[in-house]
């Protein structure tokens, strides 16, 4: 405690260096074969599961389902269907279910229940006992839950609505845990690069998940979506737990020329002592709380996309089980694409041309939640021009990938030695649109019509909106003084 008292009390002295990034005057490191860009990488495949495995229902669900549900609704779509190749026989074996509208509205929703409780403990327990574990046993969890997902199904809605939560509980660490790993790996003027990476496996596990979800439908059945991903995560938790260190101090391969960039670099940033936490400060910091209504906002957006996406494409735009992944997964390519992008954009802005962390945290936030929101409402006019419909949405989540280098990493700018802890509250309000927005937005499009569907798209669109005014408003880039 006296020495935190210590630090607080020369923070006036050390903020300038702080700010604007010490490690200028520290011999880097290269990157290529470096152990901070292998982490990116490993960690970026293990977000690549971690969405993979929470992205796959979406599309299996429309698989899942009777021809005509329990309401009485038929799944013929609003648009004339398109053709498909005709199904293998063998394709038939497995159950389906007679879930209503409102009940597959629960179930995926479901997992977001899990997802919000493991958020500030897992901060919390990867700043003091370090992320490695905690982040690869939470997503081994997942992994084991997303295996049994179709004994589940077969035991009715409820035993798989209490699969999901299980399967949101094990990866409701990740970001936390991931967060405070980098707090301890990423030198500040790599930040944006080293994050995007490492995020971008969310995108990658979306946009190859969609579409082979779908062919293995098509091809196999809707069970073997499960089998295969989870056995995808079995691979990636080996090579986590042989490969990943907690910080560069205790990596056994890393060159002393990186370690000593790295610890460097952080000197000044990081907390001495992992036992003081300010609660008090935390929670009224105004910063972290234009973090939080930016990543509400977003998340809005983001999950009605991820989870109702597919039933969009089927109920409205009628494309085949085949068809609906592959289309489904369009807009995060972009988004993927536009995060590692604006990754090292956004780096590049903050080194070479001088601009503040704060100017282009904002600047990049407000591009990375307009232009989503725009677009969004766009789609829904389209009626049944295919091509436009996909083109609008898949630019709006393309768009959405510039956030990554805006509020979503922030966290590290204000407070490095708590990002773990940050992220977990930020992200506890960010995962309520996950369960609240699949059930709102199923209980508005009962009736499957594009006008309901456009109603939707207006409610996120606002979100969206009022989310980037007020982080433009309340957003800082610098360390706050009661996080050194």
């Amino acid at each position: 405690m006296e020495q935190y008292a210590t630090d607080t009390e020369t923070d006036d002295q050390e903020e300038p260096l702080l700010h604007r990034g010490e490690d200028e005057h520290i011999e880097r490191a290269p990157a290529c074969g470096s152990s901070r860009y292998g982490l990116a990488l490993l960690s970026s495949y293990g977000f690549f599961v971690a969405y993979a495995l929470r992205v796959n229902l979406s599309v299996a669900m429309v698989d899942m389902l009777n021809n005509t549900d329990a309401s009485g609704n038929t799944s013929s779509s609003v648009c004339p269907a398109h053709s498909s190749p005709e199904r293998p026989q063998h394709n038939h074996k497995a159950s389906v279910y007679d879930w209503d509208s409102e009940t597959q509205g629960w179930i995926l929703g479901s997992f977001f229940y899990g997802y919000i409780l493991t958020q500030v403990p897992g901060g919390y327990l990867a700043r003091k006992y370090g992320a490695k574990w905690l982040l690869g046993l939470g997503i081994l969890g997942t992994v084991i839950f997303t295996l049994l997902t179709p004994v589940a199904a077969d035991l009715g809605a409820g035993y798989l609505i209490a699969v999901r939560v299980l399967e949101g509980i094990g990866e409701g660490v990740t970001f936390p845990a991931m967060h405070a790993m980098w707090s301890s790996w990423a030198p500040p003027m790599e930040r944006s690069r080293l994050l995007t990476i490492s995020y971008t496996g969310a995108q990658l596990g979306t946009v190859i998940a969609l579409p082979l979800s779908g062919e293995i439908c098509f091809y196999l059945d809707w069970t073997y979506v499960f089998y295969v991903f989870g056995a995808v995560g079995l691979v990636w938790f080996v090579l986590w737990v042989l490969l990943v260190s907690n910080t560069p101090s205790t990596h056994p391969r890393i060159s002393e020329q990186e370690k000593r960039y790295i610890i460097s670099s952080l000197r000044n940033e990081l907390s001495p002592t992992v036992d003081h936490i300010p609660w008090g400060s935390i929670l009224t910091s105004m910063p972290l709380w234009a973090i939080v209504v930016a990543h509400f906002s977003y998340n809005w957006t983001f999950y009605t996309l991820l989870t109702l996406l597919p039933t969009y494409m089927s109920n409205i735009l009628g494309f085949s089980i085949q068809q609906n992944g592959a289309l489904s997964a369009l807009p995060y390519i972009g988004c993927g694409v536009l995060a590692l992008l604006g990754g090292q954009m956004a780096d590049r802005l903050r080194e070479n041309c001088l601009f503040s962390t704060v100017a282009v945290r904002k600047a990049f936030t407000i591009v990375g939640m307009l232009g989503p929101a725009v677009f969004l409402v766009a789609a829904g006019y389209t009626d049944c021009n295919y091509i436009l419909a996909v083109a609008f949405l898949s630019v709006s989540s393309a768009l959405g990938g510039f956030s990554a280098s805006g509020f979503n990493i922030n966290h590290l700018d204000i407070a490095p030695s708590y990002a773990g802890i940050l992220l977990g509250i930020t992200n506890s309000f960010a995962t309520i649109p996950g369960m609240v927005g699949p059930v709102i937005a199923r209980a508005l499009t009962k009736n499957n019509t594009i006008e309901e569907w456009q109603t939707v798209f207006y409610i996120s669109a606002c979100i969206n909106l009022f989310g980037a005014a007020f982080y433009t408003v309340f957003g800082r880039g610098e360390v706050q003084p009661w996080a050194v």
